[in-house]
């Protein structure tokens, strides 16, 4: 069945993909986007954007929507040190207004973005759903409150949390900053890749697939309540580079690091639901390294989060 829906961030990374995948769907969407990393999306019949923060969301009129995919937010450790105001306003008290606005407008679903980094530093090989969540920085800090501030709504409307693992692949607003793309673009630009201790174990999610997901749990709505972890390759900083290096023959060099966190994302319980991954890291690589061979990719600013938001901040357009 047809629906109106709105994609918060829908102009960001994911969101974009998302939105497009919505559309061709035969959805009506609905963007709402700061647009401070630009926008990518083509005009279709179907789609109209707001640009407008999140901060300012009740006064968004929703009228008539059905299903709210919430992926805007201050997203990544930098990010949110920039500015401890900003990450908590945007990350969590806007999330708060959100969902109160949606119940208020008959919104009957709410798909909320999380992270895997709640889970903070993990020992077990499989970290499930129901394991405790040990968050270290702020941002992650936010994700987690975010979470069980949505889930307290959750017997007035169906709340879905996603916890992805670092996403990976290219996408016309790129994000440079994401350990996979990352490295990958340090072996095609530098011909060497810094690694930065190496032993860490990070789960991965092509982006592609993380499109999937939000798909998939969209079309399943009461079947799928609740919270999933979405990550398919644990590997470690090391051996992500060294797949990078052997595509772009390229040499590592390997430097202490101060981060010391390692998890492992299980997601079997989303796997038990019927969605099946079809894509890899090693898939991802090889696609940034044909956008860049193309010269449709390049090792720009607008790629680093922190590096636009600094600039923004420093020229007045991001308000604290």
């Amino acid at each position: 069945m047809r629906e109106h829906i709105m994609v918060t961030g829908g102009c960001g990374y994911i969101g974009q993909l998302l939105t497009e995948s919505l559309l061709e769907e035969g959805h009506r969407v609905t963007v709402v986007d700061t647009m401070w990393f630009g926008n990518f999306l083509k005009e279709h019949n179907s789609l109209t954007i707001i640009k407008e923060d999140i901060r300012n969301f009740k006064n968004i009129n929703i009228s008539g929507i059905k299903t709210v995919f919430h992926l805007a937010n201050i997203a990544n450790d930098p990010c949110s040190d920039l500015n401890s105001k900003l990450n908590w306003e945007v990350n969590v008290l806007s999330t708060m207004e959100m969902i109160e606005h949606c119940i208020s407008n008959n919104v009957s679903q709410f798909i909320y973005a999380s992270s895997g980094s709640v889970y903070g530093v993990k020992d077990e090989e499989e970290v499930t759903e129901d394991l405790s969540l040990v968050p270290i920085t702020d941002y992650n800090k936010t994700k987690m409150i975010s979470e069980r501030v949505l889930l307290s709504y959750s017997n007035d409307l169906l709340i879905q949390c996603i916890r992805p693992a670092t996403v990976c692949g290219y996408a016309p607003r790129m994000r440079l900053d994401l350990s996979v793309n990352m490295l990958t673009m340090q072996a095609l630009v530098n011909k060497n890749i810094t690694v930065f201790g190496g032993n860490q174990t990070r789960p991965n999610i092509h982006i592609k697939d993380l499109i999937g997901v939000y798909m998939h749990l969209f079309h399943k709505k009461e079947e799928c309540a609740g919270i999933y972890n979405a990550g398919f390759e644990n590997m470690s900083i090391m051996d992500i580079a060294m797949l990078a290096a052997d595509l772009s023959t390229a040499t590592i060099e390997v430097t202490k690091s101060n981060d010391p966190r390692s998890y492992r994302l299980s997601s079997k319980k989303l796997l038990e639901t019927g969605f099946l991954p079809q894509h890899s890291v090693k898939d991802a690589m090889i696609e940034v390294i044909d956008a860049y061979n193309s010269g449709i990719l390049a090792m720009e600013d607008i790629c680093y989060n922190i590096k636009t938001m600094k600039k923004l901040c420093d020229s007045g357009i991001i308000i604290v």
